[in-house]
């Protein structure tokens, strides 16, 4: 069976590239097309036997200029030849999806998303009745053109229950959920087989609240500080954004900045922990996983991907409000908790490498009968 991988753009790093690399590790003589390719930026790309950039690529600049590309997205993508695979599986948040296929090609979508800033995010990207205004034409065009593009997969796969609705409620197509893959063994720590209780004695195996989030604003890494400073507790904040020079400015001493981090050092850290803490709605969370896999428990807010990853009282509780008062009051009530850190490190295993490969192969050799 002949395969292709598709992918929005080649340009970054983050969850949806982990995703790319595992399915890579499934079909390691798929080629990978995409609407624009920056070495530099992605060089985990090398990975793949070849990466196939669309024509905007010979455009000067526009690799790292692609959030003014969203008009042309559409054509970039219909403007592939794929007559020659079985199987081509998009992973897209945005335009992949509407890639045109021959009815002998079947066509899985793994969606991360429907566009975010044309349908759930919009109010975020499109801020103000003016801006708004000026990009009406442009958004009611691609709008229309992904309600299309939606219809082209033979197959859409969803990555959280969330995504599973929205995918409902904008694309009107039902979707099978396959949760995305997580390095679970490697945060996973020896030590962890055995019992640890947390309670409300910080001890010296966790004397820190631990944020590891790109800091942009829709992360809400700016309620975790507030709530800190109030609060006086520990709390070390993984990873870097525009947001990251105001945080600096409002934390008090008790906050600590560390920068990105490698995944081992991020591990270590994880590990060390008293608790996640997942003040943001993300389409899944990879974040929250990891440090479940490492035997900590996560204080979260109750929408979007962590419906899927936390268990309210066996790895983590739930605040219901992004307010102050209401992570607050989730702060207040972990720390009159226990957890079993053996639970929360089996509470992980649902969404191991392993088992997404295992269903993703399922649905692949199922589809082609």
């Amino acid at each position: 069976m002949k395969v292709a991988l598709v992918y929005d753009r080649v340009n970054k790093w983050g969850g949806a590239e982990r995703d790319l690399l595992t399915l890579h590790e499934l079909f390691p003589d798929a080629p990978l097309y995409t609407s624009l390719y920056s070495l530099q930026g992605a060089p985990w790309a090398k990975v793949f036997p070849k990466v196939v950039p669309s024509f905007l690529q010979k455009i000067p600049f526009l690799p790292k200029r692609h959030e003014y590309l969203g008009t042309f997205m559409p054509l970039a993508f219909e403007s592939f030849d794929f007559s020659e695979y079985d199987l081509v599986v998009s992973v897209t948040s945005e335009a992949a999806k509407g890639i045109i296929t021959k009815p002998r090609t079947r066509h899985i979508c793994f969606c991360l998303t429907p566009t975010r800033y044309l349908w759930s995010g919009y109010n975020n990207y499109f801020k103000g009745p003016t801006f708004k205004a000026i990009a009406a034409t442009a958004v009611s065009y691609l709008r229309k053109w992904d309600k299309i593009a939606a219809q082209r997969p033979d197959l859409l796969v969803a990555i959280s229950s969330t995504v599973q609705a929205r995918i409902k409620r904008y694309y009107q197509r039902d979707s099978l959920l396959i949760h995305p893959p997580v390095d679970v063994s490697f945060f996973k720590k020896p030590s962890l087989n055995t019992t640890i209780l947390y309670s409300n004695v910080v001890n010296a195996n966790s004397p820190f609240f631990l944020l590891v989030s790109r800091l942009v604003p829709y992360k809400r890494a700016d309620l975790a500080v507030e709530v800190f400073n109030k609060l006086g507790l520990p709390l070390i904040i993984v990873g870097k954004g525009s947001e990251e020079s105001r945080l600096k400015k409002m934390a008090k001493g008790n906050i600590k900045f560390l920068g990105k981090l490698t995944d081992s050092k991020l591990s270590n850290y994880y590990s060390k922990a008293r608790a996640l803490i997942f003040p943001q709605e993300e389409d899944f969370g990879k974040v929250v996983v990891e440090a479940h896999a490492a035997g900590t428990p996560t204080v979260a807010y109750k929408a979007g991907g962590a419906l899927d990853t936390v268990i309210e009282g066996a790895n983590g509780v739930f605040f219901e409000k992004q307010t102050v008062a209401g992570l607050t009051k989730a702060v207040k009530d972990f720390e009159k908790m226990s957890f079993d850190r053996g639970k929360i490190v089996e509470s992980a295993e649902r969404f191991s490498k392993d088992v997404f490969k295992n269903k993703f192969l399922e649905v692949v050799n199922n589809f082609n009968g």
